[in-house]
């Protein structure tokens, strides 16, 4: 079996340990710099504690990283140099070169790498994919309460980083210019940002983040030549809406409308069945296939890089 440590015991640490001990993994324990915390969780749920790192590590096959973003690059590269995989929670780290880093180290050591952008495992996301093709435009609302927790890194890092990946993942094209804006408003760093992306194969992207909201909000709409995809990433649910030619078989019931051409369309909607799934579970088996094929991650820590030098080009332009 791939043994398993868990680096970083907070709230999401919890979360992975919970589905470690009961997956296709061995899990050996966990390390946090929080000696209260971990003994008691050491206690009640009977996972080993490891006051140093490096013995977790020198007891590991694999380890999952949950600690805060400004602790991933020191751990993923002693974890890499002692020929360990790892996982990384998102963002992969605070800045793009520390990513370049990683990734590289990663290549040359052949260790398997992954990041956790998580809504890549939403079911709604997982279940609409198919239905995705050359996108024209694409806008995402990704809104949340105010929590402590996040608040290491700026709202991009923390929240649009999230629907960064996601829209790198459905335009498989380089970004030519982003125009962005944000405030700080409780935190030293953005709460709030809005960035326009443009592409060159010509998709536009708008995103708006905030985590001062009093709504929480986790959605993305994508329209393209025919169609409409909305997604509710935090309902886990979507909506297909297509657009054909009227034709003789329409009837008096079909949903008709008339374009500036005065060509008639028909409106018809899609709803297929979303197959329920745990997103850091799916994630974690993905992983520990990964590293058991020998095989690249499907969020690998190259998709980590771009995502961080998109959101570094937008942190460049907001005034704090």
């Amino acid at each position: 079996m791939i043994k398993v440590g868990v680096i970083g015991a907070g709230h999401l640490g919890k979360i992975h340990l919970n589905i470690l001990s009961s997956s296709n993994f061995d899990l050996i324990g966990f390390h946090d710099t929080d000696l209260s915390n971990s003994e008691k969780l050491a206690s009640e749920k009977g996972y080993k504690f490891f006051k140093e790192i490096d013995s977790l590590i020198d007891s590991i096959d694999a380890a999952v990283i949950v600690s805060p973003t400004t602790t991933h690059f020191e751990i993923a590269k002693k974890c890499i140099e002692n020929g360990k995989h790892i996982f990384v929670e998102k963002p992969l780290t605070t800045n793009s070169k520390e990513a370049r880093i990683i990734n590289t180290l990663a290549e040359n050591k052949k260790i398997i790498g992954q990041v956790g952008f998580v809504e890549r495992y939403n079911e709604a996301f997982i279940s609409c994919r198919e239905f995705i093709d050359k996108p024209k435009f694409i806008e995402s609302h990704r809104l949340s309460d105010f929590n402590p927790r996040g608040t290491d890194v700026s709202v991009i890092m923390d929240l649009m980083i999230h629907d960064i990946d996601i829209i790198l993942n459905i335009n498989k094209s380089k970004v030519k210019k982003i125009d962005a804006s944000g405030v700080s408003i409780i935190s030293s760093t953005p709460d709030i940002a809005n960035a326009r992306i443009e592409f060159e194969n010509g998709c536009i992207a708008n995103l708006t983040s905030s985590r001062i909201s009093l709504k929480k909000m986790r959605k993305t709409r994508v329209f393209q030549e025919n169609a409409y995809i909305s997604i509710n990433f935090l309902e886990k649910d979507f909506q297909v809406v297509k657009i054909r030619d009227k034709d003789t078989n329409d009837n008096e019931s079909s949903l008709v409308i008339k374009n500036n051409l005065g060509q008639e369309k028909v409106i018809f909607f899609e709803k297929p069945v979303i197959n329920k799934i745990n997103s850091i579970e799916a994630e974690l088996n993905d992983f520990f296939d990964s590293i058991q094929n020998k095989s690249e991650s499907k969020v690998s820590f190259n998709d980590g890089l771009l995502a961080l030098e998109v959101a570094e080009e937008i942190m460049s332009q907001l005034w704090v």
